[in-house]
């Protein structure tokens, strides 16, 4: 539905008040998201931090292959795609070992000075 210059009909009305009540719904739901992503992140950093620490690699494939498992059975129980929950862990894993190596690249440089 576009909108034009000509006043709308009454049920043109009810579905713009309706779309745009959708989409504040979801914007609301995005910003929860990014909040709850940034809360994840202050997270993993600690743990790139003790990783870096104690010498630990970045990535733990163990760790994420359970995590894979544990993300596609919540999905099915929540009706949400498995292979788009697990492309979005897939991301979100890559980003946090970006973050670790980064993290222990520091670290090692630190202790070198």
């Amino acid at each position: 539905m576009t909108l034009s210059d000509r006043p709308l009909e009454p049920e043109e009305q009810e579905a713009l008040a309706d779309l745009l009540s959708l989409r504040q719904s979801i914007d609301n739901i995005d910003a929860a998201l990014t909040h709850l992503l940034a809360e994840r992140f202050k997270f993993t950093q600690r743990v790139g931090e003790l990783k870096a620490v104690h010498g630990l690699p970045a990535a733990d494939p163990d760790r994420e292959r359970q995590q894979i498992q544990r993300l596609r059975a919540l999905a099915e129980d929540a009706h949400l795609d498995p292979a788009f929950a697990e492309k979005w862990f897939g991301f979100v894993v890559a980003e946090v070992i970006h973050h670790h190596e980064r993290i222990a690249s520091a670290s090692s440089e630190r202790s070198t000075d």
